[in-house]
Order: structure tokens, then C-alpha cells, then sequence
């Protein structure tokens, strides 16, 4: 089946094919323009219908929310209490097959939205009206399985945002429009794979003319890729340290909502796309408050992890000592690419800011830049380290930067200037392709690492943060007990301290004293797979003569890294971007800032991937000599 119609069949829920999380939650971020914006987000809100959520990051703003139930005509506000009403304008103009379109906003304003798409095992959408019934009232839903988080709100009269937690139970109720702890109510909720039951308390006891809607949330009930949870909803209780506890969601989330239930709080929503930086503050946004992201800088933040996410401040309202504090978390894009376009591109950096490199649409997680025709550093950045840079070519520690900045749909950076020959290089995380992983050292030896690459990592860059270190590299034709180091050109060299002796899993990967030391030390490690028709990590033997690299492709390579490992030589690199030609192939040096050379033919272009030519000097094709390479088509 064509990848058009997989998507299209998946987006309309049809039976045998899987749905994914991409297909039913989005984080989108947009820039305000004055007049409607469409927002294609891949999310088919008009025929399966959902919940739209949308605020205002940069200034002060209502928490709208709009859902295909009631219409585009009717929004509701989680920092209020108001009676629903006409957004006149300001709100949602329709929900579309691929996301929705925005009315008026404000000019240069910064936006986020949520799109949850209803879907079995995941979200649903239930409205209702009160009527005589006497005591209890149960409703129906199509969740398809017993909900975890309810939230249920009055429609046409004012009245506060009920919540129901799983963590919490159906003994107690929550309120999203205000910061306090749980309310003790004896059965005020009843909850089952296809009804919830709520008190006469939220059936106008018992009167008619009251409208109500209620979002439901289902939790660890699997469905989704190979029957793989998407959403889970729980609890933890906090130490009241910045080495706070550690949760276990049986994912990395990229969405978060989290609630101190003991003595109060705020309600507080993170998420991977405004920047959820690993050791680092949050974006944090208040759902019960009107207030900008600015107003909650340094103070909240969660380290994200391959299978949960660890609490990294004291603050009391996610991590009072000894409190119960609820959550909702929403897994990370699962999708396994099916084309190199999908997760590689290369762009120039500058222009009139905000306009960061491109990526087609595609959000970047980890990036290179450098300028080509100079001598010049290459930094790397990555979502998951937020504001900090490293540079490729050295053994730095990280630096904090101030224009590094992730919260864009389709590329990184923060530039106004413009310069066409400074490059960025970006990657996307994806199934069975790559993956980031930031992970703090645990001072035992060995240390394994969670993953969530889904297959058995090939090569694999592990760099220090915290000081002066190599960035050092694990290439399975190498094996568990060698190393190369990617800041410069020396062979392969054993290491017993590196990887332990112990190969990579398609669940973790082990470190040994080198990069696991000292205890709370932060590491950052990326890794790559071959994936049929996406990349491939492989190795060959120098000939001297022409040599042909079949890497399973079919239009070639787009991006080409190659080191040679028995001896010395040199990290080079080409893309499609500056050519792989017949002709001249201009190259640069991953480990050094010299200038690009534009005069060689070292590489041509292959079907299937790459020629290394017999012109190529001893650090591409020695007879004989041993190479590694990672390639992207």
C-alpha cells in the first residue's frame, strides 16, 4: 500500500490499519498574522472529530477550547468559569481533515494549539443534558475503554471545570479553573469501557436546562502502532528535591500535565515542542491562568526519558515533599519514516527573523551549523539540550547560547542576518532511523541506557556536557571494544571503558566508566540505524580502483559521512545540497574547521547509493584500508 493511502486510511480509523499517535494529538506552534491561518497539523478533526485547545504564549490570554460537538460557534475558557460562548470572529473558523483554521489573531503573537482527535483507547468527546433522573446519571462514550481523566464543564450557565483522575478516584473531584487540592465527594464518579457516571451534583441535581460537555481520557490501554499505549495517566510522590523522582510512563511523553493534589497548585502543561531541554527549565503554560509563558520562567521543568520522565526542580507544585501530584502524559511521534526527505535536510541559515532554516515542515531535534567557505567551528544543538551548543570538532564542555531555539514547526534557530554560506545540517528522531538520548551518569559501572530507536543502534555519538571531553563513537563493523573519537582523525582504538565490551539492544545500549561518570554527570548520545530505503550504517574495504557502496537505495545518497578506522584519516562529509555529482564534489571535515574543498572528485553519484572514486586519497580508498560511513538517502 502507497504511503498516501496508508495515511489516509489510518487518519479515517479504518479496520486493519494502525493509528499512531501523530495521527490523533498534535502541538502545533504559529505566529499570529491578523487573519485566519490554516493549520495543517495531520490531524482529521472534521470527519472523526476532537477538541481543539489554543492560547496566546507571548501575552496574556484565555485557554480556548473548541470541539467539534458543540461547533466553532461555542468556546469555553479553562481559567474561567463563564457559560459558553460565541467566539465572534476570534476563534476557530472549521475543523478540517488535516487540522483546523483560526480566525482573527493577533499580528506577531505567538500561538500554541493542542488537537486531540477523538479515537478509540485514546480521547472522546461526550455532550449531554441534565434531566429528572434522580441521584447518579450515566452517561455513554465511545472511548472504547475505561476512562483515566475526565473533565466535564457547563455549557450554558457558569460553573467550575470538574476533573476526574484515575490516581485520584471516584471519591474526589478536581477543579482545572482553580490551584486547589481534591475535593472529597463519596461516588461522585463512576467510570466504565463505556459509560462514566457522575453525582446529581453534575445533572442540575436532577433538573433539566442545563448542557454539559465532558473530554474523556483513556490510559495505558494500548491500540495504537503494534498495540502500543500512547496515553497514560497517573501519580508520584515528590521528595521535595531537584533530584526528583523518576516516573515510568512505559514512553518518553512529549506532552504533560501535572497537578499537586495534596495542598494545591497550579495545573501545569509542558511539552516537547515549546521545550522540555533535559537538565534545564521547561516552557511551562497554566491552564487555570490567563498568564504568558514568562511569567513561570526557572521555575518548572522534567527531564525527558526514553521510558517516562524524571522531575529536575524542588518546586512544590510538581514535587512537594511527600504529595500526591496526578499526570497525563502523551507519547512521543512513533511513525517509522519512509523516505530520507522525511528526517534529513540541509538549508542556509539567516534571513529576516523569525525564519529559521527550513525543513519542509518537519520539526528539527538535532542540528548542525557551521559556515562552508571559511575556516569555522561546527556547532551541534538539539531539542532535548535546549539553549546549549557543542561544537563537533572539539572537546568543549556545552555552552548556553541565546538564539537557540526548537519551538518551530520546521526548522531551529533564531537568525537575522543573513549569510548563504553558513549551513545547517538537521535531523529528525524517528523510528528505526535515529534517536537522541540524554541520560545523566550513575557513577556504577557498567550503566545501561533505554533507547527508544525500536531497533539495534549501528553507530552511535556519545558526548560529555558537563566538561572537556571527546565525542566518542561506536560503529558496530567495529564492534563492542573499539571506539573512534569524531573530533579527530586518529584509528580505532580499544576501549574497554566505553561500551563495557557489550553491544547495543533495540531497547538500551551500555556505557562503562568513560561515559558514565561522575554521578548526575550529563551525557548526550545520538544513534543511528539502517533503515531500508532511509539510511544505511555500513563499512567496506579500499580498493583503490572505483568502488560502487550499495546502501539498498534507489536515488542515491543525499548525505554521505565516511572515516577510515585501521589508520588516520579524516571524518568527510557531502550532501545533496552543495552536490554529489559526476564532476567536482564539494566536501568538508567533520573534525576540523577547515574550509570546504571544492576542486576533488572523491565521491559520484550511485543508484544505491554512493561511487568512492580511484581518485580519492588513502582516508576514503586505500587498498585494503577499513572504512565505516553513515548514509541518508
Amino acid at each position: 500500500m502507497s504511503k498516501l493511502a496508508k495515511a489516509l486510511t489510518a487518519a479515517a480509523g479504518n479496520a486493519g490499519e494502525s493509528l499512531y499517535v501523530e495521527d490523533v494529538f498534535s502541538t502545533y506552534l504559529y505566529e499570529g498574522t491578523g487573519a485566519g491561518i490554516a493549520i495543517n497539523n495531520g490531524i482529521n478533526l472534521s470527519d472523526e472529530g476532537g477538541l481543539v485547545v489554543y492560547r496566546r504564549r507571548d501575552g496574556a490570554e484565555n485557554w480556548s477550547y473548541q470541539d467539534t460537538e458543540r461547533g466553532v460557534n461555542s468556546v469555553i475558557y479553562s481559567d474561567s468559569t463563564n457559560a459558553a460562548a460565541d467566539p465572534g470572529g476570534y476563534g476557530l473558523a472549521s475543523f478540517n481533515s488535516d487540522g483546523f483554521t483560526t480566525e482573527l489573531n493577533t499580528s506577531g503573537a505567538d500561538y500554541a494549539s493542542w488537537s486531540f482527535r477523538k479515537a478509540k483507547k485514546f480521547f472522546d468527546v461526550v455532550t449531554y443534558s441534565s434531566d429528572t433522573t434522580s441521584g447518579a446519571r450515566t452517561i455513554s462514550h465511545n472511548l472504547g475503554s475505561t476512562p483515566a481523566f475526565i473533565i466535564v464543564k457547563g455549557i450554558n450557565f457558569s460553573d467550575a471545570w470538574y476533573v476526574y483522575h484515575i490516581s485520584t478516584g471516584v471519591n474526589k473531584y478536581l477543579e482545572l479553573n482553580l490551584t486547589g487540592a481534591g475535593h472529597a465527594f463519596t461516588n461522585f464518579w463512576g467510570v466504565t469501557d463505556s459509560t462514566f457516571t457522575v453525582d446529581s451534583f453534575l445533572n442540575n441535581n436532577g433538573l433539566t436546562g442545563k448542557d454539559y460537555v465532558a473530554y474523556l481520557f483513556a490510559s495505558d490501554a494500548g491500540g495504537f502502532g503494534d498495540d502500543e499505549s500512547i496515553i497514560k495517566c497517573g501519580s508520584y510522590t515528590g521528595n521535595g528535591s531537584a533530584d526528583g523522582p523518576t516516573i515510568n510512563c512505559g514512553f518518553e511523553p512529549q506532552w504533560l500535565l501535572i497537578k499537586n493534589t495534596s495542598d494545591g497548585g497550579n495545573w501545569v502543561l509542558m511539552d516537547a515542542m515549546r521545550g522540555m531541554p533535559v537538565g534545564d527549565e521547561a516552557a511551562v503554560l497554566i491552564p487555570n491562568t490567563s498568564g504568558d509563558e514568562s511569567g513561570y520562567a526557572n521555575l518548572w521543568g522534567v527531564d525527558l526519558q526514553a521510558t517516562g520522565f524524571k522531575v529536575n526542580v524542588s518546586q512544590i507544585q510538581i514535587n512537594e515533599s511527600g504529595g500526591t501530584m496526578v499526570y497525563i502524559a502523551i507519547r512521543r511521534p512513533m511513525k517509522t519514516p519512509e523516505a530520507g526527505t522525511e528526517v534529513f535536510a540541509i538549508d542556509t541559515l539567516g534571513g529576516t527573523a523569525p525564519n529559521p532554516p527550513g525543513f519542509n515542515g518537519v520539526l528539527v531535534d538535532w542540528a548542525w551549523k557551521r559556515v562552508r567557505n571559511t575556516t569555522d567551528d561546527w556547532y551541534s544543538q538539539s531539542r532535548l539540550t535546549g539553549t546549549n551548543e557543542m561544537k563537533l570538532n572539539a572537546n568543549d564542555a556545552e555552552s548556553s547560547v541565546f538564539n537557540i531555539l526548537f519551538d518551530y514547526q520546521d526548522g531551529w534557530l533564531d537568525s537575522s542576518g543573513t549569510l548563504s554560506t553558513q549551513l545547517s545540517w538537521m535531523f529528525k528522531r524517528a523510528t528505526g532511523f535515529f534517536d537522541v538520548v540524554a541520560y545523566s551518569g550513575s557513577g556504577n559501572f557498567p550503566q545501561n541506557v533505554t533507547h527508544n530507536l525500536t531497533v539495534t543502534p549501528e553507530m552511535m555519538i556519545v558526548k560529555y556536557r558537563d566538561g572537556s571531553s571527546n565525542w566518542y563513537v561506536y560503529h558496530s563493523a567495529l564492534g563492542n571494544t573499539k571506539i573512534c573519537q569524531l573530533d579527530n582523525d586518529t584509528a580505532s582504538s580499544t576501549s574497554g571503558s566505553s561500551w563495557n565490551n557489550t553491544s547495543p539492544t533495540a531497547t538500551q545500549f551500555t556505557v562503562g566508566s568513560l561515559h558514565n561518570y561522575p554521578v548526575a554527570a550529563k551525557y548526550i548520545t545520538y544513534l543511528f540505524a539502517t533503515l531500508a530505503g532511509v539510511s544505511k550504517v555500513g563499512s567496506y574495504t579500499g580498493t583503490g580502483s572505483d568502488l560502487n557502496v550499495d546502501c539498498g537505495f534507489s536515488a542515491g545518497a543525499r548525505f554521505i559521512l565516511i572515516k577510515r578506522t585501521d589508520s588516520t584519516g579524516d571524518w568527510y562529509t557531502w550532501n545533496y545540497f552543495r552536490g554529489i555529482t559526476a564532476g567536482n564534489d564539494p566536501y568538508l571535515l567533520l573534525n576540523t574547521t577547515a574550509a570546504e574543498v571544492t576542486s576533488t572528485d572523491y565521491i559520484d553519484p550511485l543508484n544505491a547509493g554512493f561511487t568512492v572514486t580511484s581518485s580519492a586519497p588513502a582516508g576514503l580508498n586505500a587498498s585494503g584500508g577499513s572504512y565505516i560511513f553513515l548514509a541518508i538517502a
